[in-house]
């Protein structure tokens, strides 16, 4: 199945996330890894999606999932070679799948070459400006430098030592330690990154997803933040005016390949923000956050869709619509707890989740968020309906947030489960038989959520999401919404096409003199639609 040669193919798109150590274990050793990937890529032609976005694959300590690059040109040997990526390309090219690939542009590795130089270096060198490191505060300048926090927790600064053995200069990591910020003030970080882009899309790579795309530039001298937001200022360090202008030079380098190359911005900023990284020289799409945060109820949702679609027409973009990704709670767990929003992660435990009712919503949600005008994207697992696993053991957690919270925050690691495969296989068959453990503990429910276990069963999640992304492609023309009960969605596309979903306590009445396409949920009579339930129409 040749690649589909439309320049315009990202505008209504289905872009399936994988988090690749989570993926499958080609070489069974625990870990999912790209030729474990490339041995599942049927599975994601026949769920019909258009491309794939893979977290990062780049050399790397871990100390962040490898979010904390230490060679952005090469493939961790966790997951693989060079050699292994270009023919996961190939491979996926093949079946008519797009591949697009995380980039880290805002911090590296402390164990990148460039920042081992610049400790190296010492203050005031050449190395040490390509990153932002300042002298200490307080009398012995044993504070940090400023008050900006880590995403992670604690203080955005740490320490360095001395050749000899004496602490001197702080730097910054608005994320771990072993992730120190680079300075984009440098000329030097601006080519070196723009040569990274180059270097993939000349293996063939069809676009970049940019992490925490609105944090890279930060103010001059690096104020602290307290003064600056009490008197009602911005940020010193997100959304500054300055990065537009590297993602309009980076516009300019995808825009010089063949064929339509794209970039989705990882963007965590308001409304008005977001559609100015979204101009026509500047990024091609931007994940929808809002909507991911938004509370399962009617009016909030029809408030974000409203706003989202009215902003994105503004610049001439497609909204981008997502439920879930490799940093927030499953969607299955999130619907099910009877919250007013997605829930923060520090508090979520103390709140159990009806795992029935999230189903449930998910796949009511599945259907509504997939007959939206614009992009979608699905995290892996979505489609096989599972859940935030919150019992892993401390001993087995990994992610750097439960860590610098000392286990306040209970972090990432329950999203990022390795998925079952084959119900009757160790591991679900994650990896290959009779070797090692998959890396984070998978629970003995999800037997009966394995892919085999819901392959040919029109009633399983993954039947639904198929059936949803096989439908989506008839799906065109701008949305319209038609009149309903506060407690319900109900809207119309192009000729013919309804959608309506009831948040309600109670069944609705489905509209008169229609076709059923598909349902979240079976429709008894077939006259009331129940609570907690998606249809698609036709006219």
């Amino acid at each position: 199945m040749p690649i589909d040669p439309d320049p315009d193919w990202w505008r209504d798109a289905v872009v399936y996330q994988v988090y690749p150590r989570s993926f499958a274990d080609g070489n069974g050793d625990g870990v999912g890894d790209l030729p474990g990937l490339v041995s599942r890529l049927p599975h994601l032609a026949e769920l019909g999606v258009d491309a794939l976005w893979i977290s990062p694959w780049y050399r790397s300590p871990m100390a962040d999932a490898g979010y904390d690059v230490a060679d952005y040109r090469d493939i961790d040997p966790l997951f693989g070679t060079l050699a292994d990526a270009d023919k996961l390309l190939a491979t996926a090219h093949g079946l008519g799948l797009r591949v697009i690939i995380d980039i880290v542009p805002n911090h590296c590795s402390d164990q990148h070459p460039w920042f081992r130089a610049a400790v190296a270096a010492g203050p005031g060198s050449a190395e040490r400006g390509r990153f932002h490191f300042r002298p200490g505060g307080g009398a012995d300048g044993d504070e940090p430098p400023n008050d900006w926090p880590s995403a992670f927790g604690g203080p955005a600064w740490t320490r360095v030592t001395g050749a000899d053995g004496a602490p001197e200069e702080w730097y910054l990591h608005l994320f771990s330690p072993g992730q120190p910020d680079v300075n984009w003030d440098h000329p030097e970080v601006r080519a070196e990154f723009e040569s990274i882009l180059r270097f993939w899309f000349e293996r063939g790579v069809d676009g970049f997803r940019i992490d925490v795309a609105n944090l890279l530039v930060k103010q001059e001298g690096l104020p602290s933040r307290a003064p600056i937001e009490a008197a009602g200022g911005a940020s010193p360090y997100e959304d500054r005016p300055e990065v537009h202008d590297v993602y309009r030079a980076w516009r300019r380098i995808a825009d010089s390949y063949v064929g339509t190359r794209i970039f989705v911005g990882e963007l965590w900023v308001g409304p008005e923000s977001l559609k100015r990284y979204l101009r026509p020289d500047e990024l091609h799409t931007g994940f929808n956050f809002p909507y991911l945060q938004a509370a399962w109820q009617a009016t909030a949702l029809r408030s974000i869709i409203d706003a989202t679609i009215a902003q994105h027409a503004e610049v001439g973009a497609p909204p981008t619509w997502v439920l879930g990704n490799h940093d927030v709670t499953r969607v299955v767990t999130r619907y099910g707890r009877e919250v007013t929003s997605w829930a923060e992660p520090a508090g979520r435990l103390a709140v159990p989740a009806d795992l029935e009712l999230g189903t449930r919503r998910a796949r009511a949600a599945a259907l509504l968020y997939l007959a939206l005008p614009g992009c979608a994207y699905v995290y892996q697992g979505e489609e096989l309906g599972l859940w935030e696993v919150e019992d892993i053991p401390a001993e087995l957690r990994q992610d750097p947030t439960f860590f610098q919270t000392e286990g306040r925050n209970p972090g990432r690691d329950g999203c990022r489960v390795p998925l079952p495969w084959e119900a009757d296989e160790p591991w679900f068959g994650f990896g290959a038989t009779g070797v090692a453990e998959p890396w984070l503990p998978q629970p003995e429910a999800w037997h009966a959520y394995a892919a085999d276990a819901q392959a040919g069963d029109p009633r399983s999640m993954l039947a639904l999401y198929g059936d949803a992304i096989r439908l989506r492609r008839s799906i065109d023309g701008e949305l319209t919404w038609a009149e309903s009960s506060a407690d319900v969605l109900r809207f119309r596309r192009g000729s013919g096409f309804e959608c309506v979903v009831n948040f309600g306590p109670e069944p609705v009445p489905l509209p008169a003199a229609v076709e059923l396409l598909l349902g979240s949920a079976p429709i008894p009579d077939g006259v009331l639609l129940p609570t907690d339930t998606a249809v698609w129409l036709r006219r």
